[in-house]
């Protein structure tokens, strides 16, 4: 059955939350131990910062829609991504891990990714975009957000991963719509669309910038002890759209993304071999031939009354 665009506007705008609805001076920051903390810093770090990666991705996406329902559904998607980063890094800031109200710095990687994304984004077919925003969001809210809630002490953080959750499930379920509405278009649009981007400046940037980044991302995550089944099966999530919805794999770029989320989550493809290589190489990536951070980092702040 279609989903109701217009319903599901009406369900997000009911449903929005903000950081000062969050009592931040609630008991159980303590239990957040000394050991725990400078992997759980580097690792909510780059959560926050991939948050934010995700907006600018929604805020391409609400340009391309042509739907006006779906348009501000992404709209509201860019905001909440947003807010989500925001949430993180006032985690962090509850659990003494920020230098005041600083955000930390991001990554290489993540800002490697965050260039990227600024130069081509706006030019990616929404095919593209709404194929990969839907696997990565599997794996953020399948894997990776849920093992937050399991292994760390504090009670609020429960809290407010089960709000991000509720978020990322409505994201998700717009994800996998839009897929199955992609799968209707003709096989050779997607040919032609996946031909330009694959003979385009942005495929051969998107190496240095996407590699370390998964790369970083999986290691953080393993470092804290998420067993890599849990990943694995988050990526057999979004294989299993296309088994239900057969229609959905008429879409080269779901089927080429399917099967390199599953690469990425097996760590025994040979495939590794090439992210160490270009993931160490990254990691000596001097910051001052860095770019400026796009404008829209800029946006971060751990404050509760955002």
């Amino acid at each position: 059955m279609a989903m109701d665009l217009g319903r599901m506007l009406d369900r997000i705008q009911s449903r929005q939350w903000a950081l000062a609805d969050i009592d931040w001076d609630a008991p159980g920051a303590e239990r957040i131990t000394d050991e725990q903390r400078p992997q759980l810093a580097a690792f909510m770090t780059d959560v926050a910062w991939i948050e934010q990666v995700g907006a600018r991705a929604f805020a391409a996406l609400a340009q391309k829609a042509k739907d006006p329902d779906l348009a501000m559904i992404y709209r509201y998607f860019h905001a909440e991504e947003q807010r989500h980063a925001n949430v993180e890094l006032a985690l962090m800031r509850r659990w003494d891990m920020l230098d005041g109200d600083e955000p930390p710095e991001p990554s290489i990687s993540v800002r490697l990714a965050m260039d990227w994304l600024e130069r081509y984004a706006d030019a990616l077919p929404m095919a593209v975009l709404a194929t990969a925003i839907p696997m990565l969001e599997v794996a953020l809210d399948g894997a990776l957000l849920k093992f937050l809630t399991e292994e760390v002490p504090d009670p609020l953080c429960q809290t407010v991963f089960e709000l991000v959750n509720n978020d990322e499930s409505r994201h998700l379920a717009v994800g996998f719509h839009v897929l199955e509405v992609l799968g209707r278009e003709p096989t050779y649009l997607h040919a032609v669309r996946l031909a330009r981007v694959l003979l385009s400046p942005a495929a051969i940037a998107v190496l240095p910038a996407a590699i370390p980044l998964f790369a970083n991302a999986r290691r953080s995550i393993t470092d804290l002890g998420l067993d890599e089944q849990r990943l694995y099966d988050a990526m057999a999530r979004f294989d299993l759209v296309g088994q239900r919805t057969p229609i959905v794999r008429r879409n080269p770029t779901y089927l080429g993304l399917k099967e390199f989320g599953k690469i990425v989550a097996d760590r025994s493809h040979p495939y590794h071999l090439l992210s160490d290589a270009v993931t160490g190489l990254m990691d000596h990536y001097p910051r001052r031939l860095l770019s400026a951070p796009p404008s829209w980092t800029e946006q971060l702040t751990p404050l509760p009354v955002v």
